[in-house]
C-alpha cells in the first residue's frame, strides 16, 4: 500500500464528504472519531473510509498520532476534515512520492476566513508538514497547535492545500474561546503565569502583527476582522491563564 490519508474528527458533518471525496486518490483513508453526535461517522463509512471511534479525547497532538499509527500506507497525508486537495496537488503528491527525494514534505496552504481567501495577514503561503513516510515523523503531544517532528530530510510541495477554516465569525469566535482556553490550561500545566498588563500586551501586538507587520490591511474587511479575532484570542488566552493561576494561589494559601 503506497498512500494513507488520516484525518481525527468531532461533529464534522458538514465537511467530511468534500475532504474525503478530494483524497478519492489515496490507497487508504483512516478516519479517527471523537464521539461525533452527527453524521460524521456514517458519512465517512458511506464515503468509503476506514472509521474508527475513540473513547475520550487527549488533544489534537495524541489524537493524531493515534490516527497516525493506525495507517498502513508506505506513505500518510495527514489533513483536517475542513481541508481539501486540489487536483493539482493530488497529482503532484502522488508524483512526489512514486520518486521522492526527501522523507517528509511540507504544502503551502490557502485558508478561507469567512468566505474569503487570505493572501496576506500572516496566512499564506502558510506551509504545513502533512506528507511524509510513514515511521519517520509523528506529531508533538500539544493539546493544541500540534505540529509534525520528521527525523529525516525536508522538501516542499508547489501546489497547495485549500482550507475552509472559519465558515463564519461565529465559528471563528467559537474555536477561538476553545483554543484559547485548551491553551491556557497547557501553560498553566507548564508553570507559566500571567497578568492582565500581559494579556492586554499580547492582544494589543498580536494585533499590530498581523494587520500591519503582515499587511492584513490588504486583505480589506477580512483582513481587520481575522486580526481583531486573533487579538481577542491572543488575550483570551492570558486572560485565561491569569485566573488559573489565580485559583491555583488561592487552593495553595487554603492549604497552608
Amino acid at each position: 500500500m503506497r498512500l494513507s490519508v488520516v484525518i481525527i474528527t468531532r461533529n464534522e458533518a458538514d465537511n467530511i464528504l468534500a475532504c474525503l471525496q478530494s483524497v478519492a486518490f489515496a490507497d487508504e483513508v483512516v478516519v479517527l472519531d471523537s464521539g461525533s453526535t452527527d453524521d460524521t461517522v456514517a458519512i465517512a463509512r458511506a464515503a468509503g473510509a476506514r472509521v474508527e471511534v475513540a473513547a475520550d479525547w487527549p488533544g489534537f497532538g495524541p489524537q493524531k498520532n493515534r490516527a497516525l499509527a493506525l495507517a498502513q500506507g508506505e506513505w500518510v497525508l495527514s489533513l483536517d476534515a475542513d481541508e481539501r486537495v486540489t487536483p493539482q496537488l493530488a497529482a503532484e503528491v502522488l508524483a512526489t512520492i512514486a520518486e521522492p527525494a526527501h522523507d517528509a514534505y511540507e504544502i503551502p496552504r490557502l485558508s478561507n476566513f469567512c468566505g474569503r481567501f487570505i493572501r496576506h495577514s500572516g496566512w499564506w503561503p502558510d506551509p504545513v508538514l502533512r506528507l511524509f513516510r510513514r515511521g519517520t515523523a509523528r506529531f508533538t503531544d500539544a493539546a493544541v497547535h500540534e505540529k509534525v517532528v520528521p527525523r529525516g530530510s525536508v522538501g516542499r510541495l508547489q501546489a497547495h492545500l485549500l482550507h475552509y477554516t472559519y465558515a463564519d465569525l461565529d465559528m471563528a469566535l467559537a474555536k477561538m474561546n476553545r483554543y484559547s482556553g485548551d491553551a491556557a490550561r497547557m501553560m498553566h500545566a507548564r508553570g507559566k503565569r500571567a497578568s492582565l498588563a500581559s494579556a492586554l500586551g499580547h492582544g494589543a501586538w498580536t494585533f499590530v502583527r498581523i494587520y500591519l507587520l503582515r499587511r492584513g490591511f490588504l486583505d480589506g474587511r477580512h483582513g481587520f476582522v481575522l486580526a481583531a479575532v486573533a487579538a481577542m484570542g491572543s488575550f483570551s488566552r492570558y486572560a485565561k491563564l491569569m485566573f488559573l493561576s489565580a485559583r491555583t494561589n488561592q487552593r495553595t494559601h487554603e492549604d497552608s
